[in-house]
């Protein structure tokens, strides 16, 4: 009964909290063939914690509970195809094995540990292990990788100290979408700016995604600038390759050349500007004309 109050009532889930990082998954990533079993491990280093949870995260994103350890015993839930062996406590190792994979066996797994007493205490999440039990007659396929350019049009209407320019790092015709996305300029690796897809999007056999890094207008046009996208691909559990694209920064545009805007600018300012100069000059002769005119008329008058 004590067994099952604490997994009915007192299981709280964390994760990304420091004692999240006191527990270990592995492997992170793995790929298998259908009809194959699957083995994960899990431990952590929390004192007093002497329950493994398992669970297997939906394409929708619900967790499935798949079964638990308590200290040395497994109990899986029926008609889950596991096995939950090995031990729970602090220093020790879980072992969740998936007998007969199928396609629908591809999901992300998690363990989480857990001290069963009646206060409530949390249950900490590991990092996750992405399992792909990969399709029939569907070879292993690395990304190509690409870089795109900013916009031209980008930042147009936009103040000067405010000017951002945005880089697309494109990877795609790969399978299956074990991959990660890094970027660097020149040696340095960068994540202020950086956007990633969340997921890799499938189209046909093949998976896609794409990463965006935003950088001041200034940083892009120096050409000594190099903008590198890696993408990191998992061939498998403990083997990753990397795949890299890049492009320079280019030269700033002279915002003093003259173009067929700025000339049809200038010279119809010039034609308005002549035009109220002939106007103007045209009032002033006409009124020395007539000042000539009325000193003659006085003239005349007095010789008379």
């Amino acid at each position: 009964m004590i067994i099952f109050f604490c997994i009915t009532f007192n299981v709280i889930l964390v994760s990304g909290s420091s004692l999240s990082n006191q527990v270990k998954q592995d492997p992170a990533e793995m790929y298998s063939k259908p009809g194959v079993t699957a083995k994960i491990t899990c431990s952590h280093s929390i004192e007093g914690y002497t329950q493994i949870f398992w669970y297997k995260q939906l394409k929708n994103k619900e967790m499935q509970f798949l079964g638990y350890m308590n200290v040395k015993d497994g109990y899986p839930e029926e008609g889950v195809n596991v096995t939950i062996e090995g031990r729970a406590s602090k220093g020790e190792t879980c072992t969740l094995t998936t007998e007969q994979l199928s396609l629908d066996s591809s999901a992300v797994y998690f363990c989480a540990a857990k001290h069963c007493d009646s206060s409530g205490n949390e249950a900490y999440f590991g990092g996750g292990t992405k399992l792909t039990v990969l399709e029939p007659e569907h070879p292993i396929t690395e990304p190509t990788v690409k870089v795109l350019p900013p916009s031209q049009k980008e930042c147009r209407n936009q103040k000067d100290n405010e000017k951002r320019k945005t880089l697309v790092c494109v990877a795609s015709e790969f399978y299956p979408d074990h991959v990660s996305v890094s970027w660097q300029i020149g040696e340095k690796e960068v994540t202020d700016g950086v956007a990633t897809d969340s997921a890799a999007l499938r189209n046909g056999k093949y998976y896609s995604i794409t990463s965006r890094l935003r950088v001041s207008a200034e940083v892009w046009y120096e050409p000594s600038n190099k903008f590198i996208c890696t993408v990191s691909f998992f061939i498998n559990e403990t083997t990753k390759k990397n795949s890299s694209a890049f492009i320079h920064g280019e030269k700033a545009k002279d915002t003093n050349a003259m173009t067929r805007e700025k000339y049809l600018r200038i010279t119809q300012s010039a034609k308005l500007t002549y035009s109220v100069f002939i106007v103007k000059s045209s009032i002033y002769g006409a009124f020395v004309a007539f000042l000539v005119w009325k000193l003659q008329g006085s003239s005349g008058k007095q010789n008379y």
